[in-house]
């Protein structure tokens, strides 16, 4: 009896450490409000679909989604911008690419240029960038490779799937975060200037479904944020099969490869695919709302006290550090 209570101390311990990694102000949001809705019916917004992006930039907020008008449509980009994070606008050149495929996209700022990855026809991810947020220029797929330099499928295969992209730069290398069908999370890596090709930093995911019931089917991450030292990732996820009832969760890491999921996931079932966001005095959590089509997104406000993020973009204005190089 002895021994099992050292071990369910020991349990408890494990527990109480790993959740003294994440702070209140990353885990604890009110209830949050939409407040950005798809567009009327027949626009060619009329359902907002996947991940959406939010930046803070020159005092705005940013957001960059996908929208398609009917099933089997070409899910394209748009762009909209508000200064309280609550009222938004669309640009009047919506959407921004006409013919391309842009799907569940991340955005970062580097040398000033922004880099998008999104994925494109049969989920696989493809490169854009932009200097000015509006016009943009397809660079074409990624190439992403295993560690022996074998491709990791061939992306003509449209069962070959790359999707949900997730860029980190630092210390000079893009860090690419992607999923297959959403069976796992890997992580890949280059020193490219235009990051088009990626080796993976090892054979299997760095992180997986489960053990526990609320992401055992299904995982995809949607953000990378740097806090006091340590990577947190943000990650939707799903106990479904097939697919339905997503939430979101997080993780935390000190080298990006090894991580440590929450102890109190999932976050919240009210949407998925969530973007925390710093404006410098207030963190926000913006996320897609779900359902088949999803309806538009959510913003949610942090209840914890803040504590300043470094995010793949992160505006030069701000206190500590910019953005990482």
């Amino acid at each position: 009896m002895r021994k099992a209570w050292r071990y369910v101390s020991l349990l408890l311990g494990l527990a109480g450490l790993a959740a003294g990694q994440f702070p209140e102000g990353l885990v604890r949001f009110d209830h949050g409000t939409t407040v950005f809705s798809s567009g009327h019916d027949g626009q060619w917004d009329d359902i907002i679909r996947e991940r959406g992006f939010v930046l803070y930039e020159d005092g705005a907020y940013h957001l960059f989604y996908s929208g398609y008008r009917t099933e089997g449509a070409i899910i394209r980009l748009g762009y909209a911008t508000s200064t309280d994070g609550k009222t938004w606008t669309r640009h009047p050149e919506n959407p921004l690419l006409d013919n391309t495929w842009v799907e569940d996209m991340t955005v970062l700022k580097h040398g000033g240029t922004y880099f998008m990855m999104a994925e494109g026809v049969h989920d696989w991810a493809h490169l854009l960038t932009s200097t000015d947020r509006v016009s943009w220029t397809d660079r074409g797929s990624l190439v992403i490779r295993e560690p022996d330099g074998s491709p990791i499928c061939d992306s003509r295969d449209s069962k070959c799937h790359a999707g949900t992209p997730t860029l980190w730069r630092e210390d000079g290398t893009w860090y690419l975060f992607f999923e297959r069908s959403d069976r796992a999370i890997w992580l890949a890596s280059t020193k490219e200037d235009v990051p088009l090709h990626f080796t993976k930093v090892q054979s299997g995911p760095v992180l997986s479904p489960g053990p526990e019931p609320y992401d055992e089917v299904a995982v995809a991450c949607d953000q990378i944020i740097k806090y006091d030292g340590k990577y947190y990732m943000y990650y939707h996820a799903t106990a479904h099969d097939p697919w339905d009832d997503w939430c979101y969760c997080i993780a935390v890491s000190e080298d990006l490869i090894h991580w440590t999921k929450y102890g109190e996931n999932p976050l919240s079932y009210d949407g998925d695919a969530p973007i925390l966001v710093d404006n410098g005095h207030e963190l926000s959590l913006f996320v897609t709302e779900s359902g088949g089509g999803s309806s538009g997104m959510k913003r949610f406000s942090s209840k914890g006290p803040y504590v300043p993020i470094i995010t793949a973009t992160r505006p030069a204005s701000m206190s500590g550090s910019g953005p990482i190089e």
